[in-house]
């Protein structure tokens, strides 16, 4: 009988109990650092799979060395057989405003859910099929099935689409305090908030990938989640993925921090006055002082923020990557301007766990592509040059293709449907199944432009803007490759880094541009690579000037170590 991997058989020690993506020390590399515990190594259980920051260790407890796992995985049915509510259960949740005809609804049951203790348990159907049910102890300790798929709380119910409105809670207790108030389009979050210090929290939102279907009935999608930073985090990522468009928010009375806070202390009526009086999720657009109370007083309290690191210190004081922005990349040919933005994504996946869409058909096809992502991350050639560096291991190709298939989605639409709308459009979608935080644009010169009348200059300034709203709206960053028109010399004969201004089409690159960069080598028998920062548009993102990266040519890397 085959044993089942755990990973402790790989020397990784993780809390008892933990779930979702933790951090703890790297049994490869933390044994041997002075930092030994910094805990450098990112580990999902939900997915079985580790990865190390520091080292780049990664690993999976179910994944052979020679298969990439492209299917989805395989989930475990919980078996639940509801059981009759004891009576002081029944009367928590009636202190709570709940009646026993909504527990029974939704067939709400109650068993030894703690190692013989009683818990709640909270049934999650689909199709007639309860998936996964989640347990709820006394004081407040919750877990779900092991192995078992996670969806929206009343999917069924909320699959039904009586009506244009569907509200989305945190938690259960909250979508039975609307279904009590009388309002039956509701549902729940499965895993609950994220912590507001959280960087990694793309797999607590993988169950909108089966509600995509859902979402496409309601025109009005109330987030009721609640008034706490962890909240905030969550309307913001549910509002991202869903389309801040049709979204609205609620504003709870002085004193209560969800739903059921104003059943309990304000009654039904309150309740339902909460989604009539829901406001519309600020987007550009008309927006009142009022709506952005919180994003105002959170302002005051901590200030601007400045955008992600791009892993290059030398160059984050000049340059971060801020989601919602634009940025526009441009260099002579050859410079490494693409090779930069690649370079970039993987500094940003494996230091901030940011997932892309990549439409770059210079690197077509998507497998060559890859090629030049996977040395980035092993950090050794893929293919043998003749050089004395080390090749990366053929076997460990598939194991990290699989690892970072949830992170890149290439975008390779028809030859003649190479727009900026399909663009924006597949990208869309790549937002709301995978969490995309990063869209690239590479190059500019391979869409197809129709002028239709107007000028290179009106139409120009038409699709950047589209382009750079879209980053807004959708809380992505956008980057966008474009090679200069004109190329200067100086006087050594020698090409001058070009700006966004010598980019066909002119002025509106850098005038619709958020930040703008040149990427230039001098010297093509010179590993030195110069960053030139040309424009930041906010200052809390960075400033203009000159950074010099090392670029090693075996693995289309850069460092600014030693120059």
């Amino acid at each position: 009988m085959k044993m089942q991997k755990m990973f402790s058989d790989f020397g990784i020690e993780i809390p008892s109990g933990s779930t979702g993506e933790i951090r703890t020390t790297c049994p490869e590399c933390s044994p041997h650092r002075k930092k030994s515990s910094e805990k450098c190594l990112a580990v999902n259980t939900e997915k079985d799979t580790w990865f190390c920051h520091h080292c780049g260790h990664s690993g999976g407890l179910h994944t052979e060395k020679n298969e990439c796992r492209t299917t989805e995985p395989t989930y475990k049915k919980p078996k639940y057989q509801k059981s009759d509510l004891p009576e002081k259960v029944i009367g928590w949740f009636r202190k709570r405003g709940i009646p026993k005809n909504v527990l029974t609804d939704n067939q709400i049951g109650y068993g030894s859910s703690f190692k013989g203790k009683g818990g709640i348990q909270f049934p999650y159907f689909k199709n007639g099929v309860v998936i996964n049910v989640k347990h709820r102890s006394h004081d407040k300790d919750f877990r779900q099935e092991k192995n078992a798929a996670k969806c929206l709380y009343r999917f069924d119910a909320v699959s039904k689409c009586k009506g244009d409105t569907l509200v989305i809670t945190e938690g259960e207790i909250d979508a039975l305090s609307f279904q009590t108030a009388g309002f039956e389009m509701v549902t729940s979050i499965p895993d609950g908030a994220p912590s507001s210090e959280a960087k990694q929290f793309a797999s607590k939102f993988d169950f909108l990938k089966s509600a995509e279907s859902i979402f496409k009935h309601y025109t009005k999608i109330i987030l009721a989640v609640d008034n706490d930073a962890p909240g905030k985090v969550a309307e913001q990522e549910l509002a991202r993925r869903i389309g801040a468009e049709k979204c609205y928010r609620v504003r709870y009375p002085s004193g209560c921090k969800d739903a059921n806070d104003v059943l309990v202390k304000h009654g039904k009526s309150s309740v339902i006055q909460l989604i009539e009086k829901a406001m519309p999720y600020p987007v550009e657009g008309l927006i009142g002082p009022c709506d952005l109370e919180r994003e105002v007083l959170n302002l005051y309290d901590l200030g601007p923020n400045r955008g992600f690191t791009t892993s290059w210190p030398t160059l984050d004081p000049y340059y971060t990557v801020k989601p919602g922005e634009m940025t526009i990349i441009t260099g002579i040919p050859g410079a490494g301007k693409s090779n930069f933005v690649d370079a970039m994504m993987v500094n940003l996946l494996t230091s901030n766990d940011w997932a892309f869409a990549v439409f770059s058909p210079e690197n077509w096809p998507p497998e060559r592509h890859l090629q030049t992502i996977l040395e980035k991350i092993e950090l050794k050639p893929f293919a043998k040059h003749g050089r004395s560096r080390e090749r990366m291991d053929r076997d460990d190709i598939p194991e990290t293709l699989h690892l970072i298939n949830d992170y890149f989605h290439f975008i390779v639409p028809p030859e003649d449907l190479l727009t900026v709308e399909t663009i924006l459009e597949k990208a869309r979608v790549a937002i709301f199944r995978h969490g995309v935080k990063g869209v690239v644009i590479d190059p500019w010169n391979e869409l197809d432009h129709l002028f239709n009348g107007r000028t290179e200059a009106q139409y120009l300034s038409e699709k950047l803007t589209k382009i750079r709203r879209f980053a807004r709206m959708n809380g992505v960053h956008i980057w966008i490759v474009a090679h200069p028109k004109n190329l200067l010399k100086d006087t050594g004969g020698k090409y001058n880094p070009p700006t966004m201004y010598e980019i066909s089409g002119g002025a509106h690159w850098r005038n619709k541009a958020d930040n703008g960069i040149c990427i230039h080598r001098p010297d093509y028998t010179s590993d030195i690579t110069e960053v030139y920062v040309q424009k930041i548009r906010f200052r809390e993102v960075g400033k203009i000037g000159m950074v010099p990266l090392r670029y090693c040519s075996d693995t289309g890397t850069y460092s600014d170590d030693k120059i």
